[in-house]
């Protein structure tokens, strides 16, 4: 995807060329960013954007792409995956999480959600058209972020459209989460 203007692979440890391992080692020098400022939130809204191209929502027809940012600088993207019988069906935010923490992160600082109905084509398809409205986090996405992020600092960025955004605590979307903390 692109990112800070590189092309960069959101799995960096698998490049395979030499050319790719270096290119994705100076991204990674140069992602130390731990402040959250607009510019950071629209290029974590550029990546959800390019991560929802890779949705699979064949029942829904709701595409949804988040891109997660850790506190050692690194990105990783989700799309959701829907399944016929809805249970093993995934949204994005935990595709981004899951993949993150297979990678071994355990420290994020915010995550960037893009989703909205899919538009219907000229010719009566379907289509992941432009954002028309805030995707927000279902409570189980919200209860995965609680697990692994502080609520009073993690940020979640929901893109309302590629200008738009509004940006909230953990804390604000999830009050009185049940955590570890209280086994």
């Amino acid at each position: 995807i692109k990112f800070f203007n590189r092309e960069i692979c959101v799995c960096a440890h698998l490049t395979q060329t030499r050319h790719a391992q270096k290119a994705c080692a100076e991204m990674r020098g140069s992602m130390e960013q731990t402040q959250i400022d607009d510019a950071l939130c629209r290029r974590l809204i550029a990546a959800a954007l390019e991560a929802r191209k890779r949705s699979y929502a064949p029942y829904s027809h709701y595409h949804v792409g988040a891109a997660l940012w850790t506190q050692s600088g690194k990105l990783y993207t989700g799309c959701n995956i829907e399944n016929a019988a809805y249970t093993p069906t995934n949204c994005a935010e935990r595709t981004a999480f899951f993949t993150a923490v297979a990678a071994g992160e355990r420290q994020f600082l915010a995550i960037a959600i893009a989703g909205s109905p899919a538009e219907i084509d000229e010719n009566g398809g379907r289509k992941i058209g432009k954002l028309t409205q805030a995707a927000w986090p279902c409570g189980v996405c919200r209860q995965v972020m609680a697990e692994f992020c502080d609520p009073e600092n993690f940020q979640i960025i929901l893109a309302e459209s590629e200008e738009k955004y509004k940006t909230f605590l953990l804390k604000e979307l999830l009050p009185l989460s049940f955590g570890g903390n209280l086994l």
